[in-house]
């Protein structure tokens, strides 16, 4: 079990199981809301203790349509978290426990900014991998 949490702490959850997947997104979106590491969470792995009142939703405009979740106290970022499909992303950095998964996947890499450099040998694709 991974325990999740805010930086305030309003927001609290756990994960059943390890993510089944790790990668990070270089789009402009993903930066700005500082949650570039991503993992990915079934739905059925993911048990609210507290808070979850107290997450906001930021609905992106048209071409993105994903949208964010973040806590509305502290402003954390928590990925898509209120997701209602089968698996989702979450923020990485929203995790307090240790990961087993590993990066896999770096996405949208032409809009990563020039002073960022991957450093490992993780798939790169210019929009969402295959």
């Amino acid at each position: 079990m991974i325990e999740g949490s805010c930086c305030c702490g309003a927001v609290k959850f756990e994960l059943l199981a390890q993510p089944s997947l790790m990668g990070t997104c270089h789009c402009s979106r993903c930066r700005k809301a500082g949650a570039s590491a991503i993992v990915f969470v079934k739905k059925e792995d993911l048990r609210w203790i507290a808070g979850k009142e107290e997450v906001a939703l930021y609905q992106p405009a048209p071409p993105y349509r994903y949208s964010r979740c973040f806590c509305g106290i502290c402003g954390s970022s928590l990925g898509e978290i209120l997701s209602q499909d089968a698996s989702f992303p979450i923020a990485a950095n929203a995790l307090d426990g240790a990961l087993e998964a590993k990066n896999s996947f770096h996405e949208f890499v032409g809009e990563k900014p020039g002073w960022y450099a991957i450093c490992d040998g993780a798939k790169q694709s210019e929009g969402h991998p295959a």
